[in-house]
């Protein structure tokens, strides 16, 4: 499949003019970037894990009747998806605190939260993508009430879905951000759907056994195994198949 010129390209991915009206190609690169680009390497079959676990979260979820983007994956590396208005925010649920609200709020990383917690930040890399409110939003006209009501009831859904599939693998969903987008039907329809990616980049992934990070948290502590932590995750949910036998290592369920 023919993807078209580039038109935009951000920290982990690259977007192109899909085949047909209505559609984008996303590549997913080995880069990884943290603290607003601040922090930056090139960790080599990042970007084909990303692609592949994404993937296999979308489907999961549109088989859930969770509405996205996703229409398919093209290759090891890119996927073919509905051309959306991306609504500027980013929707993060926590589940257990880690990360910047556990610094907010003096909580202790890995307490669990009374109950899921959806936030919402502005998407600016200049402002280092500051928390915003309700009031903010519909102030600044950055989505409308029904959409914001809409993005939280599709995040609370697919946290729900989430923890149950990582919970089944031995896997903890602590957190993980979403992003959202407006699609357009013919007769002048408006409805928000999922969009983006869901892969250990936007997640943070805990072993349940042994409180292992799974997720970009590796890149941002310098743990380091980063690739070898999203292969996990892969493997565990059955993208991957394993090798125990010392081999050249898991190697990938093709589809």
């Amino acid at each position: 499949m023919v993807k078209g010129r580039k038109l935009y390209e951000g920290k982990a991915k690259v977007l192109y003019e899909g085949p047909e009206p209505g559609t984008l190609v996303v590549h997913f690169k080995d880069d990884a970037t943290a603290f607003n680009g601040q922090k930056f390497e090139v960790i080599e079959g990042k970007g084909v894990l990303n692609n592949r676990i994404s993937e296999f979260i979308f489907q999961r979820l549109m088989d859930m009747g969770i509405p996205t983007h996703f229409i398919k994956r093209l290759n090891m590396r890119e996927q073919l998806v509905k051309k959306v208005e991306i609504i500027p925010l980013e929707v993060i649920v926590r589940n257990i605190a880690a990360g910047s609200i556990a610094k907010r709020l003096g909580l202790k990383e890995g307490e669990p939260l009374p109950r899921a917690i959806v936030e919402f930040c502005l998407k600016n890399d200049e402002l280092g993508d500051p928390l915003v409110t309700e009031e903010h939003i519909n102030a600044f006209g950055w989505a409308n009430p029904q959409e914001v009501d809409d993005m939280i009831h599709l995040s609370l859904r697919v946290n729900d879905i989430l923890s149950g599939l990582f919970a089944a693998i031995g896997i903890r969903l602590v957190d993980f951000k979403l992003e959202f987008g407006r699609e357009y039907s013919p007769d002048g329809m408006v409805r928000t759907i999922l969009a983006d990616e869901i892969s250990p980049d936007s997640c943070r992934l805990w072993d349940m056994k042994t409180g292992e990070k799974l997720d970009k948290d590796r890149f941002r502590r310098d743990l380091g195994g980063l690739v070898d932590a999203y292969t996990e995750v892969a493997r565990r949910l059955g993208i991957i198949s394993g090798n125990n036998g010392g081999g050249s290592g898991p190697k990938l369920v093709k589809g």
